[in-house]
């Protein structure tokens, strides 16, 4: 599926790059696994080949995609009133989708919703989380730093 140099997404982690493909015996069973360095947390993973579509790890955006999103005109859904848990719990869902556009709008709810109270620290936090991941593809995407790329995601948002 993915090769040595593949710019991919692993949802909730974020960004980064197949690094290497290894064989290893864990348990006695031999199988490949896809080696990923994900700077944005300094740290490489392993990730079972096998096991890449239930983890919905998925090659990252295409620039002109990204452009897209970062111009686009979202309108947030903040005329629907919910609880702040009910807003968490669906913010994470769409977080844990791994669609660049998802966690996108829940950047935008969250700073809108921040316009009007002062988000909890919850919130603060998931809005933090989705800025990390948005950052950690937009550096891998278009190969630049992490404060150029949070520069970036601040003048869209």
């Amino acid at each position: 599926m993915f090769q040595v140099g593949d710019k991919v997404f692993y949802p909730m982690h974020g960004a980064g790059v197949v690094k290497a493909i290894e064989k290893r015996e864990i348990q006695g069973k031999e199988q490949k696994y896809y080696v990923i360095n994900i700077p944005i947390s300094k740290m490489d993973v392993m990730i079972p080949r096998d096991n890449v579509g239930k983890l919905d790890i998925r090659s990252a955006v295409a620039e002109d995609k990204l452009k897209g999103i970062l111009r686009s005109d979202y309108e947030g859904d903040g005329k629907v009133k919910k609880t702040w848990s009910q807003r968490h719990s669906s913010n994470l869902e769409k977080i844990k989708t791994g669609e660049i556009q998802a966690t996108f709008e829940v950047i935008r709810d969250l700073i809108e919703l921040s316009k009007e109270k002062a988000l909890n620290a919850t919130e603060r936090d998931l809005l933090n989380n989705a800025r990390r991941l948005l950052i950690s593809e937009l550096t891998i995407v278009k190969d630049i730093t992490e404060s150029q790329a949070s520069d970036l995601l601040e003048k869209s948002s």
